[in-house]
């Protein structure tokens, strides 16, 4: 959606520009100092091409080209001038479009980055509770070793629950044991 916006946007300012350019066109050979710079312009162009041409069609350089009038030196100097703007407007719009497009790509990286970051976080986390779950797991296998099975299932044959634990140095219960509700007689 984004990209015929933009190529369509190009097309409107080179279009836009090409009226600018016949109106520099038509003040360029009106200003007497920039008159006298574009006919000296023209005239330089005029005989590179001419040389460049010649050089192609293998006739000698070394002859001398004659000068253009000054009418058509104006003439070509102002449409120099006004393709020189319509190539400067085009180059300007592909170089925003790129900057555009390395800017969206430079965001695209970033929201990658900062979604592998994530997962790299996510998977840490993962890491870290499994560790703590096998630290549990080794704890009540510890327990388990120490009681009987029947210690395991809190059998009843009897006996209340404290007969058959083990004594330790703590009485307390253990994070992973579970713990009976008092029940009061009736």
């Amino acid at each position: 959606m984004v990209l015929p916006l933009v190529k369509l946007g190009a097309l409107a300012m080179k279009t836009v520009s090409k009226p600018i350019a016949s109106r520099l066109k038509m003040e360029a050979g009106r200003h007497p100092q920039f008159r006298s710079f574009i006919i000296s312009m023209a005239q330089a162009n005029h005989r590179i091409s001419t040389n460049m041409q010649r050089r192609l069609y293998g006739h000698s350089t070394d002859v001398e080209i004659r000068p253009l009038n000054e009418e058509k030196a104006v003439q070509a100097a102002t449409d120099l001038i006004g393709e020189i703007f319509v190539f400067l407007v085009a180059g300007g719009a592909v170089i925003f479009e790129v900057q555009r497009s390395a800017r969206s790509e430079a965001r695209k990286e970033e929201m990658r980055r900062q979604e592998l970051d994530a997962l790299k976080q996510r998977d840490e986390e993962l890491a870290r509770e499994v560790e703590l779950l096998r630290e549990r797991l080794s704890e009540i296998e510890k327990l388990a070793k120490g009681r009987s099975l029947a210690g395991i299932f809190s059998f009843r044959h009897g006996g209340s629950p404290e007969d058959s634990k083990p004594t330790s140095a703590s009485s307390k219960p253990s994070a992973a044991e579970p713990t009976e509700p008092a029940t009061e007689p009736s």
